[in-house]
């Protein structure tokens, strides 16, 4: 039974803490190099004093994240990053069970998201993490009282990165910003794996479609397409790859797919997944030419992939929720497209979002890399910075110790080879 709290929140339902205390626990166990942190944490309490305001998705992984934070001494205000994503009985564990104060609610609207925002806000945070630079938008826009205070940030998604490098370039972004999202044990493991596998899953979860045959488009060849375009392929798709990049184009055409710009592949594809970070990818032009039952799924973190807005407006009838999180939009000459999850970041909005394993090393990422910002925040300067080399490394050695396996280490000849020049070959 969940207890009393005297902590701030707005979650849906109280009674569903007991059952969200039990998930979190299930995703624990998949998570053994921030059990290790966390367990660290807790004897060095280098958060002590220090209050968090984090805008994330609200899902189990996040929160043993907090839970990691909280046992190093945070002060901690969790908000959703979107609103499809909240699992409401992990928000009510966060706040009766682990005593966290959370803002999110489950499919809450425009208005209620920016106001959960600005109430993780309230709390003055010295360090903020952010999930796609809403809550970094929100602070440099309406809430710029609060900018003295902040020491630095993490910022978890690429979409989030885009918009800070734009910040940084322009001048704006007034602490410093970590990328997460840029080391490798994200977004090699994260983006690609997390990613495909979750993306799918969702799919599943929606249409119960067999992608064995189907034509699969995927746009953007980032990591996060990569990951997906492997998944489906692996599973019998012929997979189109759309870009707009010419080298990753060329990287997806020698690893085996099509290329060609949507306008073509919006023709041939059965199922179609964006994961490009950039906005009506999917629109009126290639609506038009789709196939009758065509399916469409956003793995981008906004909903601005797909013009959803044209299909509402152009659409002969709409059929809310045929299926688990699947509206389909009759078109004025009869075909149908499916949309899954409103054009919403669909393996969180139709699906749980990344295995826990995979998460276990991105917020093990972003535990170190807050730590190390409040030593390193008033030597990097406002901008946007790239993790210590050091943390990501430390991240992969414990996961790959987690999962039983060990590496070579260089002899004492080869360490003098490699950081000499003297010896010719």
């Amino acid at each position: 039974m969940s207890v009393e709290t005297a902590v701030k929140h707005d979650i849906a339902n109280a009674a569903l803490a007991a059952e969200g205390k039990k998930r979190i626990e299930w995703a624990e166990r998949n998570m053994p190099v921030l059990a290790q942190i966390r367990e660290r944490f807790e004897k060095e309490q280098p958060f002590k004093g220090i209050r968090i305001s984090a805008c994330m998705h609200v899902t189990t992984e996040t929160a043993n994240l907090m839970r990691a934070l909280k046992a190093g001494g945070a002060e901690l205000a969790l908000c959703a990053s979107n609103p499809l994503s909240t699992q409401d009985d992990t928000a009510a564990a966060l706040v009766h069970e682990y005593g966290i104060s959370v803002y999110a609610r489950n499919a809450v609207d425009r208005d209620g998201y920016y106001s959960h925002i600005n109430a993780s806000l309230d709390i003055k945070p010295h360090l903020v993490f952010d999930d796609g630079c809403d809550l970094v938008n929100t602070l440099h826009t309406t809430r710029t009282e609060l900018i003295d205070g902040i020491i630095g940030g993490c910022e978890e998604t690429t979409t989030g990165v885009i918009r800070l490098s734009q910040m940084t370039k322009d001048g704006a972004l007034k602490f410093p910003m970590i990328a997460v999202n840029d080391t490798d044990t994200k977004h090699m493991f994260d983006n690609r794996f997390g990613t495909g596998q979750s993306t799918l899953d969702a799919i599943f979860r929606s249409t119960n479609s067999l992608i064995a045959g189907k034509t699969f488009v995927v746009a953007g060849f980032g990591y996060c397409g990569k990951g997906v375009a492997e998944r489906a392929k692996g599973m019998g798709a012929d997979v189109i790859v759309t870009e707009i990049d010419p080298t990753k184009a060329l990287d997806a055409l020698m690893q085996g797919y099509r290329v060609m710009p949507m306008t073509e592949a919006a023709k041939y594809g059965d199922i179609y997944v964006t994961v490009t970070g950039n906005r009506d990818v999917l629109r009126e032009e290639h609506f038009k030419v789709m196939k009758d039952g065509a399916i469409l799924s956003n793995a981008g973190h906004f909903d601005i992939e797909i013009d959803v807005a044209w299909l509402e407006q152009n659409a002969k009838s709409k059929n809310a929720k045929m299926r688990h999180q699947t509206d389909e939009y009759v078109m004025a000459d009869g075909r149908r497209i499916l949309l899954l999850a409103e054009g919403r970041l669909v393996n969180l909005g139709a699906a749980e979002g990344h295995p826990a394993s995979v998460m276990d090393m991105s917020f093990s990422d972003q535990a170190l890399t807050a730590e190390y910002l409040l030593k390193a925040a008033a030597e990097l300067g406002a901008g946007l910075h790239d993790v210590p080399t050091e943390i990501d490394k430390e991240v992969a050695r414990l996961k790959l110790e987690s999962m039983g396996s060990t590496i070579d280490k260089l002899t004492p000849a080869q360490e003098l080879y490699l950081n000499s020049w003297e010896h010719g070959s």
